[in-house]
């Protein structure tokens, strides 16, 4: 039984009504998140072209374009892709705890790539948050494989993208603010969704006369999820990271939560929860190591930071 819901890693959940059959009834994920992507780089071009409310941080050259953002667009694509996909076959709440095991995915291809140690602590981490999505899966009711490959893709591909951008700022030297990084990311995120789309999608939205798409309605589940994106660096701005963090573990709880009482398909099982629940521990245990760590870092980084600042708007 194929379950309908949503879009986006911030997109991802914003999208349950237009892929719904029982809504919108557009289920097409990939010309879904194209569309997101295509309105997101039409709203960034404006605001730094058009309108210039926010300037362009400089430093970017077509040799870090190539190694650097093309991989970001690319693999940020795939994320959106895949969890837009994985919602056609289980539902928001199951695939939320699924991407409980993105720190587990970001720290193994972190050690790959030499960002990271191996360490017991880190280890045995890792082992309560897999345990954790483990169980939540055996109490899932009505699993779909089909979905749980296309939403453990996309969580490999998002820590990958995670990859990419800290090897960015870390080895390239270039920082950039949100809307710079949207600017230079959204237009690459689009071509690389647009040829799957193309060849996948487009007969299919051709042949079927069944799916609908009112603009107006289009044009809010865009402005949402361009919203939600902004809505974190906000969030990181003028608070925290820390804070950040555990808002971002209240918004998983109340994402299962509330697409529990949602959407009639979304059926939630005792093990489920607990399942869920030993997962968000991990995570939660995960957040406050790596927060004790990164202050040694930031030290160092903040110093570097304003020796290699030219603009006032860098300092907040």
């Amino acid at each position: 039984m194929e379950r309908t819901a949503a879009a986006g890693k911030g997109a991802w959940r914003d999208g349950a009504w237009v892929l719904s059959s029982k809504e919108i009834n557009f289920p097409y994920p990939v010309a879904l998140t194209l569309l997101h992507m295509v309105f997101s780089s039409v709203v960034c071009f404006a605001i730094t072209k058009v309108f210039k409310i926010v300037k362009i941080e400089e430093g970017m050259t077509t040799d870090i374009y190539i190694s650097s953002v093309i991989p970001i667009g690319a693999m940020f694509a795939m994320t959106l892709w895949l969890g837009n996909s994985a919602y056609l076959y289980i539902s928001v709440a199951f695939a939320q705890m699924l991407k409980a095991i993105m720190p587990v995915a970001v720290f193994l291809l972190g050690a790959a790539f030499g960002l990271e140690e191996m360490s017991c602590k880190m280890l045995a981490i890792m082992s309560v948050i897999s345990v954790g999505v483990i169980v939540a899966s055996v109490g899932e009711i009505t699993i779909s494989w089909v979905g749980v490959v296309y939403q453990m893709g996309g969580v490999v591909a998002e820590a990958l993208r995670l990859i990419f951008i800290e090897i960015f700022l870390k080895k390239k030297g270039v920082r950039l603010n949100l809307i710079s990084m949207m600017y230079y990311v959204s237009p690459c995120s689009a071509l690389c969704l647009f040829i799957p789309w193309l060849f996948l999608e487009k007969p299919k939205m051709d042949e079927s006369a069944s799916w609908n798409f009112p603009p107006f309605t289009l044009f809010l589940n865009c402005l949402c999820t361009f919203i939600l994106n902004m809505s974190v660096f906000l969030v990181i701005s003028r608070t925290s990271a820390l804070t950040a963090r555990v808002t971002g573990v209240v918004r998983d709880w109340s994402v299962v939560l509330l697409s529990a009482a949602i959407f009639a398909d979304t059926q939630l099982t005792f093990i489920n929860i607990i399942g869920y629940a030993v997962a968000i521990a991990g995570v939660v245990a995960y957040n406050n190591h790596k927060l004790k760590v990164k202050p040694q870092g930031s030290e160092q980084q903040s110093t570097d930071s304003k020796v290699n600042s030219g603009s006032p708007k860098d300092e907040k």
